[in-house]
């Protein structure tokens, strides 16, 4: 079973179950200073899972574009990945764990979907401690579908218990579903978590509790089922072969083959280059081509993008590609295979294609620095830290410095160098730790505040910028807002003056916020703000501050801003205080940004 065809059927099966499929939200998270990127297809829908009314209905469906940037340095084996999809179902507060796991299993086993052997399936549900009792209700429903008491392990929360992101929240017991991935006639009586044959493919969280400050769990009051099946592992085990062998890999792997004059089955180094290649080259393409593409920069996500394809182009000439402008090549090649399912990247082929081939020239002339940087080295060993600062600042993988030590006489301190990568890794994992500590659901008052604001703060830079800014991206904390627009220089003091005063403007009129469930078409007729791309008749939120045929207010009838959102806002300008920018600068290539607060 190809790709294209799991992830259609995941989202028929589930519509014809009632669910709404909801298009793919942006790689960019819409006002979470929590991550970087979207990393979990629930991650765009914890407002909803939170009680907020989700505008399709309480049964969801998606396939969501994803990108984690943990493991970057582990990408090149069989089954990392940067990008990846995660096809999802949610119950808001509607369905619970008897259709969830029901559902689950007629997916895989019915010969009208997936037909699986049910033989080659195992389970594992909660056991139970001090904070939750053991999940006797989804034991009791997988023995009822059939499947033997030995194959449903009862394993601790470390292995079946999801949240919460941060140190309160929503959380749960999981159920989660593996698949044998061996000799089909050597699948065991019994299910062994160890056993790395057994893949875990299907994971179902079941959110009814709520863990407080004082880290106790109360149950919640709206119980949601938040279930994840990574596409790109499910269909390398469905295929018996590596994740970089499916549809989702063939023709960019193909396209490298073609570049390099090298076969991907040479030899495991190659396959490792192709791999790089392939996954970051892929999930660069789809950062920069999102409805809030980001460039490669110095700076949160577009500096990962430069780090992504600065990774890729160390393994292209490893691979000895030479040839220029190769990565809008690749590019090409992903947005062909994915433009029916994510139309914008055909939308913004020509920013992608521009971005990579100003990225491919600026490294060239880094790895020139680099060479020289390396020649001005002697004696007999190149010790671990200057090894690593030539990987860290000129992009030398260890396998070019030891190339060039040899042709030197020199040898290379790769322990040294080992250690320091550990360091640096560890650091980044520490930020990015830090970076999740907040928790995906900060609707705080503060946030919702700055939220607001931004809607504010967008509408007014339309009328002294003009019609052609966009959002390209915000960043809000409970002490600030960070918002980033299309705008190709830098503003004049009179324009962030008069920017300002118009946010504030806004403010003083006290105008009243409300919310409309429209159609997409609808909310685009009414001039509202946001992207356009999803699929026609799909019901969106439209935030108004100053709605006609509102409130009371003298100012009733005085539309100042409108924008599709997920929300929370506040429910009038008035409750804002003062709106202050505190500083406006360059984000990347053609994007400013402002940072402000309210006073």
């Amino acid at each position: 079973m190809t790709a294209t065809e799991l992830r259609q059927k995941y989202l028929d099966f589930f519509r014809s179950k009632d669910h709404n499929v909801i298009r793919s939200a942006s790689l960019i998270p819409e006002n979470d200073a929590t991550v970087l990127f979207t990393t979990a297809g629930m991650q765009p829908l914890v407002p909803y899972l939170l009680g907020e009314k989700h505008p399709g209905g309480a049964r969801l469906a998606s396939a969501q574009k994803c990108v984690r940037t943990d493991d970057i340095d582990e990408v090149g084996d069989e089954t990392h990945h940067t990008f990846f999809e995660m096809m999802g179902n949610w119950s808001l507060g509607d369905y619970f764990k008897n259709e969830s796991i029901a559902w689950s299993w007629e997916l895989l086993t019915s010969p009208e979907w997936l037909s699986l052997d049910p033989k080659l399936l195992a389970v594992s549900v909660f056991a139970g401690d001090n904070d939750a009792p053991f999940d006797e209700e989804s034991y009791n429903l997988w023995l009822a579908l059939g499947m033997p008491k030995e194959k449903i392990a009862r394993l601790p929360k470390k292995n079946n218990w999801w949240g919460p992101a941060g140190l309160t929240g929503p959380c749960g017991p999981d159920t989660e579903i593996f698949y044998w991935s061996g000799n089909p006639d050597e699948v065991p009586s019994s299910f062994n978590d160890d056993n790395d044959k057994w893949v875990e493919i299907w994971n179902n969280v079941f959110m009814q509790y709520n863990k407080q400050p004082d880290a106790s769990f109360e149950l919640l009051n709206q119980k949601n089922v938040d279930t994840g099946l990574g596409l790109e592992r499910v269909t390398a085990v469905l295929n018996h072969c590596d994740n970089y062998q499916t549809d989702l890999f063939k023709n960019i792997i193909t396209k490298t083959e073609e570049l390099s004059g090298k076969k991907y089955s040479d030899s495991p180094e190659i396959r490792k280059a192709m791999r790089v290649i392939a996954d970051h080259v892929k999930a660069s393409t789809m950062i920069i081509g999102d409805e809030k593409g980001v460039a490669p920069s110095n700076t949160d996500q577009g500096y990962i993008v430069r780090r992504l394809l600065r990774r890729a182009m160390r393994f292209a000439r490893q691979l000895e590609i030479n040839k220029t402008n190769w990565l809008k090549e690749l590019a090409m090649v992903v947005i062909n295979d994915y433009e029916k399912v994510y139309p914008e990247l055909r939308l913004n082929e020509n920013f992608i294609c521009a971005e990579l081939d100003k990225e491919e020239e600026k490294f060239s002339r880094t790895l020139e620095k680099g060479l020289l940087e390396f020649n001005k080295l002697n004696g007999l060993s190149i010790d671990g830290v200057r090894a690593f600062n030539l990987y860290q600042s000129y992009g030398f993988p260890l396998e070019i410095t030891e190339e060039l030590a040899k042709e030197k006489g020199m040898t290379v301190d790769k322990i040294g160098f080992e250690t320091e990568l550990s360091k640096h890794q560890d650091l980044s994992r520490t930020a990015a730790a830090g970076k999740f500590k907040g928790g995906l659901a900060d609707n705080s008052e503060e946030t919702t505040k700055l939220h607001t604001a931004a809607h504010l703060l967008l509408a007014a830079l339309r009328q002294v910028l003009g019609d052609g800014v966009t959002q390209k991206g915000s960043n809000i904390t409970p002490e600030r807002l960070r918002f980033d627009f299309s705008y190709p220089e830098k503003m004049t003091p009179v324009q962030i003056t008069e920017t300002e005063k118009l946010v504030n403007l806004a403010i003083n009129d006290k105008l009243a916020v409300g919310c409309e469930e429209l159609s997409l078409e609808e909310a685009k007729n009414t001039g509202a703000m946001g992207v356009f791309d999803s699929k026609y008749g799909e019901k969106v939120k439209v935030y108004t501050a100053g709605i006609e045929n509102g409130p009371d207010t003298a100012n009733w009838n005085k539309v100042f801003s409108r924008e599709i959102c997920g929300g929370p806002h506040v429910k009038n300008t008035g409750e804002l205080g003062h709106f202050k920018i505190q500083k406006e600068e360059s984000s990347s290539s053609g994007v400013r940004r402002i940072k402000a607060v309210l006073e």
